[in-house]
């Protein structure tokens, strides 16, 4: 049997104070995702399959290349579609469609640009992202959770100053959460097809210049004090 302990009720000995605390970090982001998209399509099942698979080799071969920027690697949906004739009968195959999904996160800026460029290059290969984030136990969310502590021990303190008081003891803390603005937002997408350049050679697309995104973590609690009892004579 579990007794649960004594609640500390205010009086106008030991009056209570209760107050919110809050904290807002600026803080840069440590993961950029970015999703791959390539798609295939003709009229015979097994070469669309063929060039799909090409496809997807091309891209999962740039991105391991990238080697200890890349935390992680997956692929997504795969799908391929025969597209009926819309007239006739029977079930007559107009063409097939075929896309892979790759979705990689970057740990290493730096890369990501010419990644993202050389990707986009590709046959029918669709980017989007990157994504900017933060990573599930960054160390931004404690860092954001002591401040919002010391801040609301900094209100309550301000708070039984102005009535001439001052803090005893913590009666309860609640923690209200941790949040972080805006993630994953998308960026626009990204749409290219590789092309041929007199003289037989591709022309190699120059890199993008991407800043990472600052990402804001708010935290926030509730705390309340006990504290001596007002001078309301002032």
């Amino acid at each position: 049997m579990t007794t649960e302990p004594a609640r500390t009720y205010p009086t106008p000995e030991t009056p209570h104070v209760g107050v919110r605390g809050e904290a807002t970090l600026e803080v840069e982001p440590e993961l950029a995702r970015i999703a791959v998209t390539v798609s295939a399509r003709g009229t015979d099942r097994r070469a669309t399959l063929d060039d799909l698979t090409r496809r997807n080799a091309q891209v999962l071969d740039l991105v391991k290349g990238c080697a200890d920027a890349v935390e992680k690697l997956e692929t997504g949906a795969f799908v391929i579609t025969p597209e009926l004739r819309e007239r006739g009968r029977g079930e007559r195959v107009r063409a097939y469609h075929g896309s892979v999904r790759v979705g990689a996160a970057l740990t290493d800026f730096t890369v990501l640009g010419e990644l993202t460029t050389r990707l986009a290059d590709l046959e029918l290969t669709r980017v989007d992202g990157p994504w900017w984030s933060l990573r599930p136990d960054s160390p931004a969310y404690g860092e954001a959770r002591r401040q919002a502590v010391r801040d609301a021990v900094q209100r309550a303190r301000e708070y039984a100053e102005a009535l001439g008081a001052r803090l005893v003891a913590l009666v309860e803390l609640a923690d209200e959460g941790v949040q972080q603005s805006a993630p994953f937002r998308a960026r626009p997408a990204m749409r290219t097809a590789a092309f041929a350049v007199p003289g037989g050679a591709e022309e190699t697309a120059p890199a993008l210049d991407m800043e990472p995104e600052r990402q804001s973590v708010y935290a926030q609690v509730t705390a309340h004090f006990t504290m001596t009892a007002p001078d309301l004579s002032a």
